[in-house]
């Protein structure tokens, strides 16, 4: 069967040390900051990033946030972009994963208000990738929203894309050419299709070039106490196709250090910012775990568990077919 191994290998972290400073500083292999991302950002420095990836707070209200206005909100963003541009290399790539702000139960789509905050800097939107999962909150008023997205921006023209590096299995690897030279020949590439900019997450999608990355709910491995954690599995994707081994991964906001994760797992040097004391001595704590060996997570490519029918679960329950209907 046509596809790629998401296999990691193995590679020696015994030698790497975490790094706890309020500025950028080197030589460093993962360097983690409790600090004000507005202040640490400026002693990076100019092109000296690989590649940018990040979920910022989007002004839903949890803990770990101050509430804005959605101009407010935007506003305080752009200067952190902005030296997002200056830190990174001609050849970097940013990665910008949003979803939606709701105001009174109207959306307010992040991706496309921060599309223009980019492009006016005249950064190249390469993908507008959605990511697609099975599990969230529900709404009464709305359909219930069951993606995101990440916008990917390049600097440049000439940046890195490694196509190979994330390939995913054919769903038909024995088609082939019905005319010209090549008729009777393979159609396909023996590691797999483009997994494309629609990132699904069912089970069964996977043979299909389509992938099964659910979000971290409670019974995730992964799971934290970070209200809106993303998958290791996500950023993986990123890193491998868009940078090399031991070029730099830079999470401005890190949370409970997902980024971070990925790029260790593969081979790439880190950096991470949180003024969030309790997130950056999780992602610490999670990174010394995944030194060690001991670090739980989803493997990259692994299909999602999917009910036969028969379970309980997945039974009428006999409320409902009393017809009294829950809330």
């Amino acid at each position: 069967m046509g596809g790629r191994s998401y296999n990691q290998k193995m590679f020696d972290h015994s030698n790497q040390k975490v790094i706890n400073h309020r500025t950028y500083i080197e030589p460093f292999d993962i360097l983690i900051s409790n600090t004000d991302i507005a202040k640490f950002i400026k002693t990076v420095p100019d092109e000296s990033i690989d590649l940018i990836v990040t979920s910022p707070p989007y002004n839903i209200g949890k803990v770990y946030e101050n509430r804005r206005k959605i101009d407010e909100y935007l506003e305080f963003y752009q200067a952190i972009i902005q030296e997002c541009y200056r830190i990174l290399k001609p050849s970097g790539s940013i990665c910008w994963q949003v979803g939606n702000y709701v105001e009174k139960g109207e959306i307010y789509p992040l991706d496309i208000f921060f599309y223009s905050r980019f492009k006016d800097l005249g950064l190249k939107l390469r993908n507008r990738i959605i990511w697609h999962f099975g599990h969230g909150l529900h709404s009464k008023k709305r359909f219930s929203g069951r993606y995101e997205t990440v916008l990917w921006f390049t600097k440049s023209d000439h940046y890195t894309f490694n196509l190979d590096a994330v390939r995913v299995p054919s769903k038909y690897p024995g088609k082939k050419h019905y005319k010209g030279s090549k008729r009777g020949l393979p159609s396909g590439n023996p590691l797999g299709k483009n997994p494309s900019d629609f990132w699904e997450f069912i089970a069964s999608e996977f043979d299909q070039a389509l992938w099964d990355i659910p979000n971290v709910k409670s019974n995730h491995p992964e799971k934290t106490e970070h209200p809106c954690q993303y998958p290791i599995e996500l950023v993986e994707r990123l890193v491998l196709a868009l940078t090399e081994e031991g070029e730099v991964v830079f999470d401005p906001f890190m949370g409970v250090g997902s980024s971070l994760l990925a790029g260790l797992i593969h081979q790439r040097k880190v950096i991470g910012v949180d003024l969030e004391k309790r997130y950056v001595e999780l992602a610490e704590e999670r990174i010394y775990n995944l030194l060690s060996g001991n670090l739980k997570k989803r493997d990259l490519g692994k299909s999602v568990y999917q009910p036969k029918g028969t379970e309980k679960v997945c039974m009428k329950p006999d409320e409902w077919k009393q017809n009294q209907l829950w809330d």
